[in-house]
């Protein structure tokens, strides 16, 4: 007979370290951000193919692309890159945070952080090439 592991309830509302740090105030607020950004990266491309400037130009899409992949990826992961780097949570209303106490948490944290702050340049990378590569 094969034991199947039970499946334990997680509130997402509640911190763990490493893994969540924001509730869905924060959440909303890091989605938002990723909708702007992406906005922001389709009109620059746009702009930039209209003016007819280099294609080397658009490699500036790094830059909003990997802020739309860090909003975007940071709602994902119900996980602030800023408040981990920080040694921080929030489950309240926006703009407010608690510390976070315990050394282990902390730097579990500061790790999470890390990974989503590469994974959004890399994100921001392939995006900037791929547009510079792009005939239009």
């Amino acid at each position: 007979m094969s034991s199947m592991p039970s499946l334990v309830y997680q509130d997402p509302n509640t911190y763990r370290p490493g893994v969540c740090n924001i509730g869905p105030a924060e959440i909303t607020r890091r989605r938002r951000s990723g909708h702007a950004s992406l906005i922001v990266s389709i009109v620059l491309f746009g702009a930039l193919v209209a003016v007819g400037a280099p294609h080397w130009t658009r490699l500036v899409l790094v830059l909003t692309a990997s802020g739309s992949a860090s909003g975007y990826l940071q709602a994902w992961f119900h996980f602030c890159a800023g408040f981990g780097s920080r040694g921080v949570y929030n489950f309240g209303p926006t703009g407010t945070v608690e510390q976070v106490a315990d050394v282990d948490a902390r730097s579990r944290d500061r790790r999470r952080s890390l990974e989503i702050g590469l994974g959004s340049l890399a994100i921001g990378l392939i995006v900037g090439v791929a547009a510079a590569l792009l005939p239009v």
